[in-house]
């Protein structure tokens, strides 16, 4: 164990027993997986080999003026805070321009905080404090200014594993899920599933989170590519549409459509995309030998 991840999921315990001060209540925190702070700790105190997933979970927060609430969804990277949360505000008292003015606002507060510096409970702060005026000043924002600078925005690409990929209700709300958000990439059904989606940062985390939430557990983001930019995005998409992608299986065991994905093919289609790269990451091997 790198003595950097031990130290980063120290200060995670830390801050969430922080967090659970501060919200005592049943269900103001709500973690994604119930057992995630037990086996940090196993992992911790070395009874357990294997890294345990991220931390993630949502806090419900009550805002009094105006009543309204925001729920935080935090992820926590293995390396926070020596890397950057990824967390992702939303109220359905918000359009989605409002929305997104209000998480670019709580990513640049974020951004001023040093590597090594805890920074949930500071968030939650900055969002009693400051989420009033998105709730309040719609018109105001709506109206074109004469003076506007240059928003920079963050272009986000996120990788996701699943062990797999079958139901097609599932499948269609992936679909419905990419176009209605704007984003493009695919989602490579059968066993593993891998989803690509690519858009800005906003767009995709409300991806992410309206996909796996309120129960798909076997799923991570194994890698995210993000770049700042002041155009559209559309000069940095490796994809021109969100589609469902279909590849050749290894052979049918009977059991539930249970069969692999032809990994080689999948290789030649990330070739094809500029993200070759990706193969390791996602497998752990080398892309040669998915050739051989």
């Amino acid at each position: 164990m790198s003595a950097s991840i031990k130290e980063s999921l120290q200060l995670q315990l830390l801050e969430m027993e922080m967090l659970f001060s501060m919200f005592p209540n049943q269900g103001e925190v709500k973690l994604e997986d119930v057992n995630a702070l037990t086996n940090i700790k196993r992992y911790l105190e070395g009874t357990r080999e294997a890294l345990p997933h991220n931390i993630e979970f949502v806090i419900t927060l009550q805002i009094e003026e105006p009543k309204v609430t925001i729920d935080l969804q935090v992820t926590m990277p293995h390396s926070y805070p020596y890397v950057a949360l990824q967390l992702f505000g939303r109220s359905p008292e918000l359009d989605r321009q409002q929305q997104l003015l209000l998480n670019q606002g709580l990513t640049a507060y974020l951004g001023t905080f040093d590597p090594g510096e805890l920074c949930v409970c500071a968030a939650i702060q900055w969002l009693q404090d400051n989420s009033a005026s998105y709730f309040l000043n719609r018109k105001l924002t709506d109206e074109p200014s004469t003076q506007a600078k240059p928003v920079k925005n963050t272009f986000l690409r996120m990788w996701i594993y699943s062990h797999h990929i079958y139901q097609q209700d599932l499948r269609k709300k992936i679909l419905e899920v990419g176009k209605r958000l704007d984003v493009t990439g695919f989602c490579m059904t059968g066993k593993p599933g891998i989803i690509c989606v690519e858009g800005f940062k906003d767009h995709c985390e409300e991806f992410w989170h309206t996909i796996r939430y309120p129960n798909w557990k076997h799923i991570s983001c194994k890698h995210a590519e993000s770049v700042e930019t002041e155009g559209n995005g559309e000069d940095l998409r490796l994809f021109h549409s969100f589609e469902e992608l279909l590849l050749e299986a290894h052979g049918d065991y009977g059991l539930r459509n249970d069969y692999h994905m032809n990994l080689g093919q999948f290789l030649e289609f990330l070739r094809k995309h500029k993200s070759e790269h990706v193969f390791q990451i996602l497998f752990g091997i080398e892309s040669k030998s998915s050739e051989s």
